[in-house]
C-alpha cells in the first residue's frame, strides 16, 4: 500500500502545472494559449519573459528533485528512481491540467540532481555550451540527454542506466516536432545567452 501511496504522490507532485499557475496568478495569461501552447520552461520564458522563465524552470527541477526522497521518507524500500519517473510522468501528463504537459528536460533534471548531483551540475554546462552555439533550446535538451545516458554507462549503476536511457527517450520523443523543424530551419531560436 505504501508503496502505491509514494508512486502516486510522485505522480501528482510531478503533475503541478508550475507554468499555468504562474501564468494565471501572476500574469492572467494561461501559456497552453500562447507560443508553442507547452506547460514548460521554455514556453515560459518566450511568453512571460525570463523572470517566470526562470521561476517555472526552477519549481518543475525542484518537482524531481523532491520526490526523489519520498521512499526514504515513507521507510520503504523503493528505489528513489523509479519515484522520479513517475514525477517526470506526471510533469508529461499531468492530471491537473488536463494531461497537456511539458516536454520532461526541467523535472528530469530534477531527478538527476536529487540522485546524482554530479551529472545534473554537467548536465546544466553540456545545454548551456550547446545552447550558446545553437541557440536552439530542444536541440540542447536533447544533446544533455544523450550526455546523460553516456554518463549513466561509466557509473555501472544499472537503475541509473536504465532511468537514463527512459529519461532521453521522453524527451527526444516529446521534441519530435522541433526536430523536425530543426531540420526545416523553421525552429525558433534563443536571444537571451
Amino acid at each position: 500500500m505504501q508503496y502505491a501511496i509514494v508512486l502516486l504522490a510522485a505522480y501528482l507532485i510531478g503533475s503541478i502545472p508550475s507554468g499555468l499557475i504562474v501564468g494565471k496568478v501572476f500574469y492572467g495569461i494561461d501559456i497552453r494559449q500562447h507560443g508553442s501552447g507547452n506547460l514548460g520552461g521554455t514556453n515560459t520564458f518566450r511568453t512571460l519573459g525570463k523572470k517566470a522563465g526562470i521561476t517555472v524552470t526552477l519549481a518543475d527541477i525542484l518537482k524531481g528533485t523532491i520526490v526523489i526522497f519520498l521512499p526514504a521518507l515513507f521507510g520503504i524500500d523503493l528505489h528513489p528512481l523509479i519515484a522520479g519517473v513517475f514525477a517526470v510522468l506526471g510533469h508529461m501528463f499531468p492530471i491537473f491540467a488536463g494531461f497537456r504537459g511539458g516536454k520532461a528536460v526541467a523535472t528530469s533534471g530534477g531527478v538527476l540532481l536529487g540522485y546524482e548531483p554530479l551529472l545534473f551540475i554537467l548536465l546544466v554546462i553540456v545545454f548551456l555550451i550547446s545552447l550558446k552555439f545553437s541557440k536552439y533550446v530542444s536541440l540542447s535538451s536533447i544533446l544533455a540527454g544523450l550526455f546523460a545516458i553516456i554518463y549513466s554507462l561509466f557509473t555501472r549503476d544499472l537503475p541509473l542506466i536504465l532511468v537514463a536511457i527512459a529519461l532521453a527517450s521522453f524527451v527526444i520523443i516529446r521534441h519530435r516536432t522541433n526536430i523536425k523543424r530543426i531540420m526545416n530551419k523553421t525552429e525558433p531560436k534563443v536571444k537571451w545567452i
